[in-house]
């Protein structure tokens, strides 16, 4: 799900960024955020942090004594995507195996859709496998697919290093599978 959130984050800027009169300038404290947003990546309970829309207020700075570093209160609207159970998303193949495909949707690495939550297809081995069914609807590496997700889990690895969702997904439902794109004469591909 997209939705819009406003967020505080307390904002650091080193005391090696401040200019010679040991003043700060808005510049310096938005591009902290945007790095400190581009680290994080995401949270568990708020989702991606897709793109800061909006800067609705710096507070006062506070200077730490020890090291002169300042810092702010900032206050922004940010788009955000947190997977939720039931979804219809899209997601582009690109690994298959056996017992299943390997999607990415959005900022999601990995959404894993098993062979059994892929009715009528059948899995084709091969130099380039991939997934057919009965009226020759085909799942290949780069096919865009329409899925419903069945569930999402939030995983840290490594000391906060790798944060991130992970889904499962089916294809058990009306509409869902691949997307066929009209080609240019009106017809599909």
């Amino acid at each position: 799900m997209f939705y819009e959130a406003e967020l505080l984050r307390e904002v650091a800027v080193l005391a090696e960024n401040l200019d010679r009169d040991r003043l700060v300038s808005t510049r310096s404290v938005v591009t902290q955020l945007l790095e400190d947003l581009l680290r994080e990546k995401a949270d568990k309970d708020l989702g991606y942090f897709l793109a800061v829309t909006g800067l609705k207020r710096i507070g006062k700075g506070e200077v730490v004594d020890n090291s002169g570093d300042v810092f702010f209160p900032v206050v922004f609207n940010c788009r955000m995507f947190l997977p939720c159970k039931g979804e219809i998303l899209e997601g582009v193949v690109h690994h298959i195996y056996r017992l299943g495909v390997f999607l990415r949707c959005g900022p999601v690495k990995y959404v894993f859709l098993s062979a059994r939550k892929m009715p009528n297809f059948r899995y084709v081995a091969g130099e380039n496998p991939v997934y057919l069914n009965d009226d020759l609807s085909k799942i290949d590496n780069d096919v865009v697919i329409r899925f419903k997700v069945l569930g999402v889990r939030w995983i840290e690895i490594r000391d906060d290093i790798r944060k991130e969702f992970v889904m499962l997904a089916s294809l058990e439902g009306d509409s869902l599978g691949p997307l066929t794109l009209p080609g240019p004469d009106g017809l599909d591909l």
